[in-house]
């Protein structure tokens, strides 16, 4: 039974060593990040997914994203890829299990895993690793495109309110489209969701720093406080 979540962004710049400049400006939504994830083993899960899409390259340390000077490496059992390093790395020194989702799989084949992620314990957690678009500013990884602000507003409301369906209604193409790379791992996190009341919201955020999306919420049920 899923018992909490949480919404993570996984842009490697988390890291403070790949950050540079950066890190000190993005030092509240580290810590925001880090604050969701000790919400999760607060709440005495069995088991802890962190979940996210599977791209390439596949690696044990951030080197192929930051270079040789920030080989930062991860406490994970094999190669994975960037979503579930950072994961990796926020939820390091824990017990967690990584769970790489395929972007090629549709909504309901997205929700038929996180139903079975749920139905793997009594009480599960899952630390869901999802950017939003990447093409909200001209200096974006994707440009600018007009579509980025609505679809990114939908999922917002959508985590902010506990709304699976939304969430499952999500297109695929309209995702890639907008480079959002957490389409799967969010329709993950609703399918484990799914016949469950509305969630507690708490800690919901979305920014939008380098023109990428970034979302951050948790979601508890507190009849499995």
């Amino acid at each position: 039974m899923l018992v909490a979540a949480a919404v993570l962004p996984h842009p490697p710049v988390l890291v403070p060593e790949l950050a540079s400049g950066a890190a000190p400006e993005l030092e509240p939504l580290r810590l925001s990040c880090r604050a969701a994830v000790d919400a999760l083993w607060a709440v005495g899960p069995d088991v802890v997914y962190v979940v996210g899409t599977d791209t390439t390259p596949h690696a044990t340390s951030l080197a192929p994203w930051g270079g040789a000077g920030a080989d930062v490496r991860i406490d994970v059992p094999e190669p994975l890829p960037l979503s579930l390093l950072v994961g990796g790395w926020l939820t390091s020194g824990r017990i967690r299990s990584f769970v790489a989702v395929d972007d090629d799989l549709d909504p309901d084949e997205c929700a038929q895993l996180g139903a079975e992620l749920a139905e793997s314990a009594d009480r599960v957690a899952l630390a869901v690793m999802g950017d939003g678009a990447a093409r909200h500013s001209e200096k974006a990884p994707g440009y600018l495109d007009e579509r980025a602000a609505p679809f990114d507003a939908t999922v917002a409301a959508a985590l902010a309110t506990g709304d699976v369906q939304t969430l499952l209604a999500i297109d695929p193409d309209d995702a890639r489209a907008m480079l959002a790379a957490g389409r799967a791992p969010w329709q993950v996190l609703a399918g484990a969701a799914v016949g469950q009341d509305r969630p507690t919201v708490t800690g919901s955020e979305f920014l939008t720093p380098y023109g990428v999306g970034y979302h951050l919420v948790t979601w508890a049920w507190q009849e499995f406080a």
